[in-house]
């Protein structure tokens, strides 16, 4: 009976956590159909629907609302749904049942948030950026070096929903991996979030690790004795940075308020596992300012060694310039048919005038050779 009426709450929409206008959500962000027609339903966004009481697993198999209404059956057990990219339809019959805010159920569609998190009413709202590094053989002006997903977590009182999207990672090894630590799922919802937010957090540091052995690569080029590496390469490698830099800066702010000893949502007990992911967050900020700096070094070096290359040029330039100044200077002389020039009458004269010249140009090239110019 506990269940029928569980199921009959989540039908008529009373009990829930905060009101649902569905029709007023999708009418702000429905997608127009193609071409006037029905377009077929894509298959569903649930990966895996699960209730756990006291950490454990229960074998049956249920849709997310006879989840939902398990759960409720027992004080200790909760459900955890995962989605990957639902669409807004799905998205809104799933918010119907577990009472989610219309503004978060948005935000988990578009999915185009920095990391943050929201309250509304005793569900919470938190968005993290997952990152990984995509490998390649050699760093280029076009080399993608980390790609960016999106992880959102509506966290209830018996219920968790992960809405993952893009591939930068997957969510079952946390899964997995949570189902046997038994004491750690007990604590409930909270200690999906931080199983998630811990990989999120410990994939920043591999990125992190790896972005160093490129600006390694990068460093030894510019600053080796046959400095060399393009610009665009070093500019590359910034924007994949910022990139990296925007999915882990701004995720201090939500970890700092959920280890807050004034957090009353948070157990206790799971509060410290989250103080151990702020930790190895402030590690890989530190990292990430760190590579920023160095990578703004490289440039200025890079451009400071471009420029010296360029003088050298002009130098260069300008040592063979007055090399052939001097032909064209004692030529001009000779070439203006006065009747009354020295030696003209001379038979001599012409291979002396050549003499002069490649004596000449011999004697500036070794002056400007001696001075660094050639």
């Amino acid at each position: 009976m506990a269940g029928q009426t569980d199921r009959g709450r989540l039908a008529t929409g009373a009990g829930r956590t905060r009101p649902w206008t569905a029709v007023r959500a999708i009418s702000r962000i429905r997608q127009p159909e193609a071409d006037g027609h029905d377009i077929a339903g894509p298959p569903s966004a649930v990966i895996d629907c699960a209730v756990y009481l006291e950490g454990v697993r229960q074998p049956e198999s249920t849709d997310y609302v006879e989840a939902l209404a398990a759960a409720r059956a027992h004080e200790q057990g909760f459900v955890w749904v995962g989605l990957h990219e639902p669409g807004l339809a799905e998205m809104t019959r799933i918010a119907e049942a577990y009472g989610l805010h219309e503004l978060a159920v948005e935000d988990a569609v578009k999915a185009r948030q920095r990391p943050k998190l929201e309250h509304f009413g005793d569900v919470s709202f938190l968005a993290l950026r997952t990152a990984r590094y995509v490998e390649h053989g050699e760093l280029t002006e076009n080399s993608e070096v980390v790609q960016t997903g999106q992880v959102m977590l509506f966290i209830g009182p018996q219920f968790v929903i992960t809405v993952r999207h893009g591939d930068a990672w997957h969510l079952s090894p946390v899964r997995a991996e949570l189902e046997t630590r038994r004491e750690l799922l007990a604590q409930g919802p909270w200690a999906v979030a931080y199983a998630v937010t811990d990989r999120v957090v410990d994939r920043y540091l591999e990125v992190a690790d790896q972005i160093e052995d490129d600006l390694d690569s990068l460093e030894s080029e510019v600053f080796g004795r046959q400095g060399s590496g393009r610009i665009q390469r070093i500019y590359q490698m910034k924007r994949e940075l910022v990139e990296f830099k925007r999915a882990v800066a701004p995720l201090q702010r939500p970890l700092m308020t959920l280890t807050a000893q004034i957090n009353q949502d948070v157990p206790t007990e799971v509060q410290r596992y989250f103080r151990d992911v702020q930790d190895h967050l402030t590690r890989t900020v530190e990292q990430v300012n760190s590579y920023d700096d160095l990578l703004n070094s490289i440039l200025q070096a890079r451009l400071a060694q471009v420029s010296v290359e360029q003088n050298n040029d002009m130098r260069k330039i300008a040592a063979w310039a007055a090399i052939a100044a001097v032909w064209t200077a004692i030529a001009g002389v000779y070439g203006m048919n006065f009747e009354f020039m020295p030696e003209l009458a001379w038979p001599y004269s012409y291979p002396m005038v050549l003499l002069v010249m490649l004596a000449s140009s011999l004697g500036l090239y070794r002056l400007f050779r001696r001075n660094g110019w050639l």
